[in-house]
This record gives structure tokens, sequence and C-alpha cells, in this order.
């Protein structure tokens, strides 16, 4: 079917067409109008770019760019194409260099993304070259407007978005909880998911799924609906964050009765190894999980004391990838950098506990087909995008984001 003749179901944000996950024409279409539209998107941590010179290879929806520390210690970032013919300028994840080279024509970029060479520019004998008027201050990379907020590191291809900030809003509140010293980067992990990369956005934004998929969170009591949490989202219905206080459990007949009923809480499994439920409150609130999710593809966890950001990567229609950095802080000592390492185990594309979502995404997506007919329904904890309040037990966030979704594609 084309996509001109597509409609939305008319329940609006409360139903998702199975369509929208699959169809090549809204993927393109979510290049332009979402990854390089009026929204910031997670390139990595500061960390990662520590010396003049240091640069990062990454991606902004399937858009090759690079993150780079200037000599003068500033930070830029710029799609990775050269000017002249369209060649990727930078083919290694991470390094450090003086300049950035082309290989295919040797045009030779500083730091900063300008132009300082082009091979042959004056060409040889008086024959060849470039013309007269060719202007070297108006070939250089394209590039985007950075933000460093407090260690991590956004980029935008808009010039209109407002200041990262003021575009976080309330959810700023949940990083600035987590970004309070300077970070430790302790590694990576990088998964292919075979699902359309909005299945798995919707995941972590979905706080009600956590205590019913996942196994290990009820079972050993990191996280459940007894617990006291609390579910917060910016104004603009764009990002949000959730927490919750392990072992604040408050009995109730209702939850009794449904938890004796979920495969997430099952007394057949032990661990021989109770360490890893070991739990430093670093922060001195009690919150065991936090699970922060900003429009459209990045994650930051809190599990225990494990940190982490996911970058989402779309791959086309049915794949995505899911990059995982696992960080500390720099004054960390050797006990803590272990606990957050083996902590680290919870998460990830084999983790104990995060395993499952990645495993649901890719059972929807075979599930839904060709995705012509059918819809999702999100109901859960009322129809608006306010209902639900505060309460991990919604879809919320979920109806939020297919709001900010429809008027960004124009659905």
């Amino acid at each position: 079917m084309s996509t001109a003749t597509r409609t939305w179901p008319v329940e609006g944000f409360t139903r998702v067409p199975y369509w929208v996950l699959n169809d090549p024409a809204i993927y393109a279409r979510e290049q332009a109008a979402i990854f390089r539209g009026k929204a910031w998107h997670y390139l990595g941590l500061e960390a990662e770019v520590p010396e003049p010179g240091n640069f990062k290879n990454t991606f902004i929806g399937d858009m090759p760019v690079i993150l780079t520390r200037a000599e003068d210690g500033s930070l830029h970032a710029m799609r990775n194409r050269c000017a002249h013919r369209g060649n990727l300028v930078v083919r290694e994840t991470f390094g450090k260099v003086k300049e950035l080279y082309c290989v295919y024509h040797a045009w030779v970029f500083d730091l900063k993304g300008g132009l300082t060479a082009a091979a042959f520019r004056k060409g040889i004998r008086g024959e060849g070259g470039l013309p007269a008027d060719f202007d070297m201050a108006e070939h250089g990379l394209h590039t985007l407007r950075v933000a460093n907020f407090h260690g991590m590191v956004f980029a935008t291809f808009s010039a209109d978005v407002e200041p990262f900030e003021e575009w976080i809003g309330e959810v700023g509140e949940g990083m600035r909880r987590v970004l309070c010293k300077p970070l430790k980067v302790l590694g990576y992990d990088t998964q292919r998911i075979k699902a359309n990369w909005k299945s798995y956005h919707e995941n972590p934004r979905d706080a009600y799924h956590a205590n019913i998929l996942h196994t290990f969170y009820g079972t050993f009591g990191l996280s459940r609906q007894s617990q006291e949490s609390r579910m917060i989202l910016d104004k603009a219905g764009r990002h949000v964050y959730f927490y919750t206080k392990a072992g604040t459990e408050k009995a109730s007949t209702d939850y009794k009765e449904t938890a004796s009923a979920l495969r997430s809480h099952n007394d057949q499994f032990t661990l021989e190894d109770m360490s890893l439920l070991k739990r430093v409150d670093e922060f001195g609130d009690g919150i065991s999980i936090q699970i922060l999710t900003l429009y459209p593809g990045f994650v930051m966890h809190q599990i225990s004391n494990s940190f982490a950001t996911r970058q989402l990567i779309p791959r086309g229609p049915h794949e995505a990838d899911l990059v995982w950095t696992y960080f500390g802080y720099a004054d960390d000592t050797d006990a803590m950098a272990a606990l957050r390492l083996a902590q680290a185990n919870l998460a990830g594309s084999a983790g104990i506990v995060s395993v499952e979502g990645a495993a649901v995404c890719e059972m929807i997506d075979r599930a839904i087909g060709d995705g012509e007919d059918g819809m999702s329904f999100l109901e859960m904890g009322g129809k608006g995008l306010e209902s639900g309040g505060d309460s991990k037990l919604s879809e919320r966030a979920l109806r939020n984001f297919w709001n900010v979704y429809r008027q960004d594609m124009g659905l």
C-alpha cells in the first residue's frame, strides 16, 4: 500500500498501526524529519575524546558522524562525508590525529571540519587544478551544533531546535543525578536487533513491562510494582525517566493476586553467588533502578551500581543496532569499579535482564508480518497524554512518544 493512502487510526496516539514499523518509505522519511530534524542526538561521552586530536566515529540515524576534540580543547561534530566526492573521511571507530584526511583525493580538514588542503588544487605546470574562485572556506565538512551536558555529548542538524538543556526539560533532573562527577569509560557492547528501531525505543519507555517480562527483576526484588516508584516526563512529552526503590514493598491484595500469576516472580530460580545483588546507595536516595529515555534514540540507565548509555542506531525498517557504553566515575575505587563491571552482566546484549527486551522486539517484528493490518493498543493508565500521572503502571510515556512522532512525521 502506498504511504500516501495510509491513514492513522482515528483513536490517535492510543493506537499504533503496524505499517509504521516496517514501511521503507516511512523509514526514509524518519531520517530527514526526525534524525536530521529538530532533535538532539547522543554522540558519546566527553571521556571518549579526552585529548586534542581524539575522535569518535558514530551515527545519527543512518548518517555517519564524527565527534572530535580540537587543539583548543573544544568539542565538534560533523558529517563523516568528504565535501569533495562524498567519501568516508574517518574509518576507525576511535583514534587520535592531527587532521582529518580523505584517502580518495587527499582533501584534508582540521579538527573543527574546515578544509585546509586539497591535492593539486593549483594544478601542475599550469595545467589542471581547481578554478581560481575556489574558496576553501566554502568546502569544509558539514558541521553540527554540539552540546556537552555534564560529560555527555549531543548534537543536532537543526539550527532551530531549542538549546539542549531547555529541550530535555524536567528529565534533566534524572541526568544530573547520575552525571554528578567526571566519568570514566568501562567498556562497550553492541548488538544487532532484528526489529524496527521504534519497537526498541518503546521498550525502555514502557515502565509497566519491566516487572512482568524481566524474571530477574521480580524474582530477586530489584523492581516490583509493589515498591515505591515514579515516572517523570518533560512538558513536551518527548522524554521520560522512571525509578524504583528496592526494599520498599507495600503489601496489597490486588498486587498479590496479579503477582502470583507473573512469570517474573519465580521461586525456582536461585543465585549461586548473591554478590550480584549487592548494592551501594551512592546517592543516598534509595533508588535501585533508574531508566531514562530521550527522544528519539537515547537511553541512560542505573541498575544497582551499573551505569550505561544505550545508543539506538536504525539500520533499515527491520534492523537496529544498540550500542551500550558502560561507565563509572573517574574517582571510583578498584572495588567499586569491579562491582560496576560485575553488575554490567544485568544489562547488555546477553544481560540477565535486558536480553529479554531485545527478544520481545524481534518477536513483535515476526508477529506483525507485512504490517498491512493491526495496531497496538495503548490505554494502560488512561487514554490521554497526562492520564496515568506519575505511576509506572501506565503507558503514558508511550502515548506521548507517538504523539511527538506523529507531529514530526506529519502523520
